[in-house]
């Protein structure tokens, strides 16, 4: 595997057009950031189509204060034009809304992070009113929910404008959890990065590990060595599993059902522990690096198996239960509606997109590690696009995943690995991009480094992708509907709010 190649646009404006025409032809716009370098700020928009992801840039002059916005021609770079406008000062002309995403300032001439840039920042207030009132009228009032909420939940608020019930408008605010995650790669050794990595979306740890990993390995020209691969893919899946019972814990728990909130609870708590039983770790961190993973399963295939089968058949006979509770039904059936149009259109990623009739799935389009190798049971087709069609792809990714598991198993137990867990790794100077399948769908890696140490780390997360689409959802629905929707979503806060 060689680094990605760079493709250049003349100017902005050319960038726009090639893009939009693309995305016109059926190509999927997968993200757009920025990046100083010596010569000025880059802009790098990322399409997937054929089997890859491909970049195409183009570079700014060093004083540039603008750059002309995708957004009016391909909608989906809304957030992301808004964000490089926090991060580098650079005004999308041309959006219909570049209010302020991640870092709204109470003193508009304070230095921006602008990653790739040496140093760090000072402290950045933000201004709790940035964000104005958009619907006006009699009887009409703003119900700011969050940032700080009963029960376990990120930092997020969101600005729900109600004449009492409906909601004709919401507007998410996530600057309340600024991290710093682009400026905190800088400098740092691949192998210091991973760990960073594993702790940009945790309750996503292993995909986000797997998607640095990868990129590393493009520039390195590296192979993954068998056994390896198939513990990638052995604790990816265990995450996934993880990650879509909390989502039926928390839905289960929005409609007032106790006994399925403590059965999913524990079926996610045995999830968690089998992983810390083979690694250590109860989120599976430190075990993917560079080349490959630390080391082999700490438990024996048979006993995996035997943990494996115990927890499926409780899994399926507690969702089986859940899926016939008619109070629960009623409130999923038909609510957050997500179009199939504009799912499609905006490249809805994971659960999300694929409620709605829209498959997007890097395991199939760019299979990786151990995965072109194992057997993927077909997944039925959902296109309701609704809170229920969420939770029902989720079913049938833990059955897929049970499967997958039980595939990788079976072959640590036939060939067990000869202590190869990791191929050396020498990492050229360079650009790639990396990809992995996280519970919320696809993330993205786009690294670039220069003499052995990360210069820039653009990690995007399926949760910054699909968030905004929160937006969309609430057509015909009240606030009570408003965590059924959250829940469905599936999405992590800590994924977007870099």
């Amino acid at each position: 595997m060689s680094a990605e190649p760079v493709t250049g646009a003349a100017t902005a404006e050319t960038l726009r057009d090639e893009v939009a025409a693309r995305v016109h032809d059926g190509q999927r716009f997968a993200g757009l950031s920025a990046g100083l370098t010596p010569d000025g700020v880059d802009l790098t928009a990322l399409l997937a189509h054929d089997g890859t992801v491909e970049p195409l840039d183009v570079q700014l002059p060093p004083m540039a204060t603008r750059f002309a916005s995708l957004t009016p021609l391909v909608p989906a770079a809304f957030w992301y034009e808004r964000a490089i406008r926090d991060l580098f000062g650079l005004e999308p002309y041309g959006h219909p809304r570049p209010d302020p995403l991640l870092l709204p300032l109470e003193d508009p001439s304070a230095p921006l992070p602008r990653p790739g840039s040496p140093g760090m920042p000072d402290d950045l207030p933000p201004d709790e009113f940035a964000l104005p009132r958009v619907v006006t009228g009699p009887g009409l009032f703003t119900i700011p929910h969050g940032p700080v909420r009963s029960g376990v939940f990120e930092s997020v608020e969101y600005l729900v404008e109600t004449p009492g019930e409906d909601i004709p408008r919401l507007q998410i605010r996530l600057f309340g959890k600024h991290r710093g995650v682009e400026k905190r790669f800088e400098g740092m050794t691949p192998y210091d990065a991973v760990l960073l990595a594993e702790r940009v979306e945790g309750i996503a740890s292993v995909a986000h590990a797997l998607a640095f990993a990868h990129a590393v390995e493009r520039l390195a020209g590296a192979a993954v060595p068998r056994p390896a691969a198939l513990v990638r893919v052995l604790h990816a899946e265990l995450e996934r599993v993880a990650n879509h019972l909390d989502v039926a814990l928390k839905l289960s728990d929005a409609a007032g059902l106790a006994v399925a909130t403590a059965r999913f609870g524990t079926h996610k708590e045995r999830v968690l522990r089998l992983v810390g039983a083979l690694c250590g770790s109860r989120f599976g961190r430190g075990v993917v690096v560079p080349g490959g993973v630390t080391a082999m399963p700490r438990l024996a295939p048979i006993e995996i198996l035997d943990r494996l089968d115990r927890l499926q058949a409780a899994v399926e006979g507690d969702a089986r239960a859940l899926m016939a509770t008619p109070s629960f039904l009623d409130r999923l059936r038909g609510t957050g509606r997500l179009d199939g149009t504009l799912a499609r259109s905006h490249g809805a990623l994971g659960p999300v997109g694929r409620a709605s009739g829209f498959h997007a799935d890097a395991r199939v389009e760019r299979p990786y590690d151990a995965y072109p190798h194992l057997t993927m049971t077909p997944l039925p087709p959902r296109a309701a696009g609704d809170a229920m069609d969420r939770m029902k792809v989720r079913w049938d990714e833990a059955g897929q995943s049970f499967h997958l598991i039980r595939q990788v198993v079976q072959e640590l137990r036939e060939s067990p690995g000869d202590g190869a867990c990791a191929a050396p790794v020498h990492v050229e100077d360079g650009r790639a991009l990396g990809w992995a399948e996280a519970p919320q769908g696809e993330v993205l890696y786009l690294l670039r480094v220069r003499q052995g140490r990360v210069v820039r780390c653009d990690p995007r997360s399926a949760s910054f992708h699909n968030l905004v689409l929160l937006h969309e959802v609430f057509n015909g629905d009240i606030l009570t509907d408003f965590p059924f929707i959250e829940a469905s979503f599936g999405l992590s806060v800590a994924g977007a709010a870099r």
